[in-house]
């Protein structure tokens, strides 16, 4: 009796701790899954989170093995709970700091429960004013470029209509009906400042400790509180509460927002100081410094310190850092840890603080620096193509870490390029272009696409890609970038309610800012719509009962921060920007 009384005691303790895919399992075996229309459950909302942090992995092992090995075991429902370190998105191969191994300091672990405050058809805002639809929209039918191939039209066939899209590993059906002239009704930001209010405390309630009372005078660094930068640690956090604290809709809370957001990146800032240097991020823009730096600007200048040119001075000085052609040798120009994440970070800062923030010397000295090399690898390589680069060994092509947003950071300093060296920017464009594969690019350069396992991905694939073609079509007005990105979204409305959680990076919420990139190009009101019945998406028991396990739960790229974000943003079109990825500067 004792040993059942034990082992039930022991079941009960591991069911607190379930990652929230196995719990929302369990409760749909119970409730049922309802379909997307009509009423149905409200945000999702943590509401336990182990405070031993090292029995949840124990637990965690016990469950699906060590992490990284496979699928958990079990039977039934329970093998949704997939370890995401190894298989969230392709890792870059041999990486001692792939982006999705950074290990979040936030629990894992947690039991999310069903919290109605605003019914989820609550989630839309009012028309937006109506702005000049593109000459060049496809209504009727999509586009798509196959590599090697000319433009051709696809079979007419309505992308994402009831039936139309398959339920895949990777993805969920979109069984929605497309726009049909009117967005959803009765939507407004009444009825989602609630809900964002409530993730946004829950979030702040539930963040772990940042060290001690020596820690608070400064005398030591945070510690593990602040690995994973902005991608999955707490300065990410610090700017979700930045970006609420600068909508109007938002501003009772502004002050708060902003003074919360100061004490998380100025934990990650002492960490910075004192930690010890790291040659591999100290340049970083998700993955290090330079992102903690150029957060705290921001959130130093919104409270109205003088002393915001502090961190500020910091971020400028770490240009010295990656200028050298080959500073890092897992490859020095994307997004994440090289020269392109610190020009991006660059150009946050820019449209933020509405003054350029480098020298002209600077720029051009990073942006040589990335011609340089680029030119140098695909010499090297025998490409027949002028720029190429690579990361851990692999051309990537996808924005994490590859081509696509290499380029769009050198077109979004296109002027301070040489003629010659613009004209090779625009023909790697061009190229980029060309290995389109029905809509969808591989992750690395040579890949064919297997249509049902494909990555519609921000990290990889069509979504994160879409934002080249943006800023090559604001550059230089040519139609043909917008055919791209309109395609990007074709894609993605079949494809893009992704099974991997709420975040940006490779979640429903990364897929949804497409749309609100296309309403911005296009003033389309389709893209709205389409955003609409992706958050609408995110309240659902299908979506509860099937994505998979997060670790970085309260994470920028992979958890709730990002979602708020979209919230945001879908209340505000005109004014909506994937977070920290903007084309319109």
């Amino acid at each position: 009796m004792e040993e059942e009384a034990g082992k039930e005691e022991e079941e009960q303790e591991e069911s607190s701790l379930l990652p929230f895919s196995v719990a929302f399992c369990r409760e749909g075996r119970s409730r049922g899954r309802s379909g997307r229309s009509g009423a149905g459950p409200a945000w999702v909302l943590p509401e336990e989170i182990t405070s031993a942090p090292w029995r949840a992995e124990e637990l965690r092992r016990r469950r699906r093995g060590p992490l990284g090995e496979g699928a958990a075991s079990g039977s039934g429902d329970e093998q949704h709970a997939f370890p995401v370190l190894s298989r969230a998105t392709r890792e870059p191969r041999r990486s001692p700091l792939p982006h999705l191994a950074t290990r979040s300091v936030i629990p894992p672990c947690v039991h999310l429960l069903l919290s109605p405050p605003v019914s989820p058809s609550s989630l839309h805002p009012p028309p937006p004013p109506h702005l000049q639809p593109s000459d060049h929209l496809r209504e009727p039918e999509v586009l798509c470029r196959a590599a090697g191939r000319s433009l051709q039209r696809s079979p007419a066939r309505h992308w994402g209509a009831t039936g139309d899209s398959m339920d895949t590993k990777r993805c969920f059906a979109n069984r929605f009906d497309d726009y049909q002239g009117s967005l959803l009704a009765g939507q407004c930001e009444e009825a989602v400042a609630p809900l964002v209010t409530s993730t946004i405390e829950r979030i702040l309630q539930e963040l772990p400790p940042l060290g001690g009372g020596a820690e608070a005078r400064g005398a030591t660094p945070a510690g593990s509180s602040c690995q994973g930068g902005l991608y999955s640690g707490v300065a990410g956090v610090a700017y979700m509460l930045y970006h609420v604290s600068q909508s109007p809709l938002f501003a009772g809370a502004r002050e708060r927002y902003l003074r919360s957001a100061k004490r998380l990146i100025d934990a990650c800032s002492r960490s910075e100081e004192w930690g010890e240097p790291d040659a591999d991020t100290r340049a970083a823009f998700l993955l290090g410094g330079a992102g903690v730096h150029a957060v705290a600007t921001l959130v130093y200048h919104a409270l109205g310190r003088s002393d915001y040119v502090q961190p500020l001075g910091k971020f400028r000085a770490l240009c010295a850092v990656c200028a050298p052609v080959s500073f890092l040798e897992c490859g020095s120009d994307e997004l994440f840890v090289g020269r392109a994440g610190y020009l991006c970070a660059a150009l946050v800062l820019k449209q933020k603080l509405a003054q350029e923030v480098l020298t002209p010397a600077q720029i051009k000295s990073i942006c040589q620096a990335i011609l340089d090399s680029g030119k140098q690898y695909a010499l090297k390589k025998r490409k027949p193509f002028p720029l190429m680069y690579s990361y851990y060994g692999t051309e990537y092509l996808g924005a994490a870490h590859g081509l696509s947003s290499i380029l769009q950071m050198l077109l979004s300093y296109h002027e301070h390029l040489k003629p010659s060296d613009r004209e090779l920017v625009w023909q790697s464009v061009d190229f980029l272009m060309e290995q389109e594969q029905n809509c969808n690019w591989p992750p690395e350069l040579g890949e064919t696409i297997e249509r049902e396992n494909e990555l519609v991905h921000w990290c990889h694939g069509a979504p994160g890609i879409a934002y080249l073609f943006a800023k090559a079509y604001l550059v230089s007005k040519k139609p043909q970038y917008l055919d791209t990105c309109i395609r990007c979204g074709e894609l993605t409305w079949q494809k893009g309610l992704l099974k991997k959680g709420p975040g940006i990076c490779h979640g429903v919420a990364g897929s949804a800012y497409v749309f609100l990139l296309l309403y911005r190009l296009t003033g389309n009101s389709k893209y709205i719509y389409r955003a609409q019945r992706f958050a609408q998406f995110l309240f659902t028991e299908e979506f509860k009962a099937g994505s998979r396990v997060l670790e970085s739960i309260y994470s920028l790229y992979e958890g709730f921060s990002g979602t708020v974000c979209f919230l945001i943003d879908l209340l505000q079109p005109n004014q909506a920007e994937f977070p920290l990825f903007s084309v319109f500067v």
